[in-house]
């Protein structure tokens, strides 16, 4: 494990009591929470993205004024949902964002995961003849990748008054790393070795379209190693990069005890999206007993980041602490160092 980092759903309203967290609050706090990640050397902070639900849904604005307010850390999406993308729009979007991030996106697409609504993308202006959205999502990955790679898409008009020219028109404005910095969220081992053979990363979740009598850890591992050897076959310059998440707590107080003890569990078997699916345990223990279970995690010992999925609507006090608790007291263990 080279690299840790979180992964924020970014729930907001109610918490009880009569108290209830904003928009605003969410979008506000997440920001100084990637501030105060910046600072404690935590690699990566990344948003989770649904539409219709209230959750982050619109990542780049918040992305961009993360990226403004931190020096190192890198921002990024776990996932966005390409069927409700126009690829060209986000082409420029990502681009812009790249740009003003220094080259430090991790962006995670996808074809999306269930929703609260039926066929939400529809309703967005795009529609697709799979009944999941897959042809559409498939489609609008083919345009951004060619938009992104500097493609021309366009014809120039010759007879613009604003210097048209001839030939093809690229996206504007184009970012030289944005394409080595993509990455596919993948749920099942065809779509991991799908995502080596297109050559971008793969970012893999608590979550796999899966289930074959093996831990959970095992299942991903075998994941990572098929999407790897993809790559390879074809002949992909640069190093393949993975990312697992993880909910991880680790108890180091009374009030960590109180709140997260009771969170431990084990994988679940279950059905989701009309796929017999396999999710991930949550980890809340001492810091030398999660040291020892995620160690036995072979997924998250061969994957190069590891994200944690936090409790965001907490507050950043006390993720910040959650965040340093790992950083000081299991990370290490595990193979990361602050840079």
């Amino acid at each position: 494990m080279r690299r840790f980092g979180t992964l924020s759903f970014g729930h907001y309203g109610p918490l009880g009591g009569g108290r209830e967290l904003t928009a605003q609050d969410n979008l506000l706090q997440a920001i100084d929470l990637a501030v105060g990640m910046d600072e404690l050397g935590v690699d990566v902070t990344a948003l989770r993205v649904h539409h219709f639900a209230r959750q982050h849904a619109a990542p780049m604005p918040l992305l961009t004024a993360m990226a403004a307010r931190t020096k190192r850390i890198h921002v990024g999406t776990g996932v966005i949902d390409m069927r409700y993308e126009n690829p060209l729009y986000l082409a420029e979007e990502a681009a812009a964002l790249d740009l003003i991030a220094d080259g430090r996106l991790m962006l995670g697409i996808s074809r999306g995961s269930p929703e609260t609504v039926v066929r939400g993308y529809e309703h967005f202006g795009y529609h697709g003849d799979d009944e999941r959205g897959a042809d559409l999502a498939a489609r609008n990955l083919d345009l951004f990748l060619r938009a992104i790679e500097g493609e021309g898409i366009a014809e120039r008009d010759p007879n613009s008054p604003f210097g048209g020219g001839r030939g093809m028109q690229r996206i504007e404005p184009h970012s030289p790393t944005l394409r080595g910095n993509v990455w596919w969220g993948a749920g099942s081992t065809e779509t991991a070795i799908r995502t080596g053979q297109q050559g971008m990363h793969l970012m893999s979740s608590t979550l796999l379209t899966e289930d074959r009598g093996m831990p959970f850890g095992d299942l991903q591992a075998e994941q990572l190693a098929a999407y790897r050897a993809a790559w390879t076959a074809a002949g992909h310059a640069g190093t393949p990069q993975t990312s697992v998440s993880r909910s991880v707590f680790p108890i180091t107080s009374q009030q960590d005890a109180l709140l997260f003890g009771g969170a431990a569990g084990r994988d679940q078997v279950g059905v989701i999206d009309g796929f017999r699916s396999t999710f991930g345990r949550t980890y809340a223990a001492e810091p030398d007993v999660l040291i020892e279970q995620l160690r036995a995690d072979r997924a998250v010992m061969e994957s190069d980041t590891l994200l944690l999925t936090i409790p965001s609507q907490l507050g950043v006090e006390l993720n910040l602490r959650i965040v340093e608790s790992f950083a000081t007291h299991v990370a290490p263990a595990l193979g990361w160092h602050a840079d």
